[in-house]
């Protein structure tokens, strides 16, 4: 058994992180630090230390002589982020499908399990445990660097999922895409798993260029 011991920033990071994903704290205020401070009962260092992580996760947004904000939601960013995610991500996870150890494939189907679980029973996990299931498909490799591109990739894709998910149906439609996914990288079907990660990435980016219109429009 390892134990797993986290910093104050690290916690708080966390704790941070979750909020934003969740999307409890509003977009268009600035952070009020004395206040989380206190409401933490920490002092300023591991909060500017956390926020500096958030920040380069892309999740928070600092602006000079006004603060950290939340980084708004926006079709630019959707572009660019799923745009790297479908050169990087259906590769890795295709090396990953000709290496994973039965340990690995259980991994894997146990994040599946979780994460159609928390669609029906708390929809404030789905992103993180959408990401930790996409990471189980790619951890196999090895490959540090790779890794954890594609994690930082997927935590700003995090509170995407959320917003594609809004519309009726489509959890569902995901549900059966991870599930095939997951068949065919326990397969060891590397061409085949590439080609259905890419479709998967490329039909929700996809989907999430027309809510932006649709929002846009309205």
């Amino acid at each position: 058994m390892s134990i797993i011991v986290q910093t104050l920033s690290e916690q708080i990071y966390a704790l941070m992180r979750d909020r934003i994903i969740s999307g409890v704290m509003p977009v268009d205020t600035a952070i009020r630090q004395d206040a989380l401070a206190a409401e933490l009962g920490v002092s300023k260092i591991p909060l500017r230390e956390a926020f500096a992580r958030l920040e380069q996760d892309g999740l928070l947004l600092y602006v000079t002589n006004r603060g950290f904000f939340i980084r708004p939601l926006s079709v630019d960013e959707v572009e660019e982020v799923y745009a790297l995610r479908l050169k990087i991500e259906p590769d890795a996870v295709a090396e990953a499908a000709t290496v994973a150890t039965d340990k690995d494939k259980q991994v894997a189907l146990d994040c599946l399990k979780a994460l159609d679980e928390a669609v029906v029973s708390d929809k404030k996990k789905v992103g993180k445990l959408n990401r930790a299931y996409h990471m189980a498909l790619v951890k196999p490799i090895q490959r540090p660097i790779t890794t954890q591109i594609v994690e930082r990739l997927n935590i700003i894709s995090e509170r995407y999922v959320g917003k594609h998910l809004e519309p009726a149906g489509r959890d569902s439609r995901a549900h059966d895409e991870h599930a095939a996914m997951y068949e065919l990288w326990a397969s060891g079907k590397s061409k085949e798993v590439a080609a259905i990660m890419a479709h998967h990435i490329s039909s929700t980016l996809e989907d999430l260029r027309k809510q932006f219109e649709l929002e846009k429009a309205g």
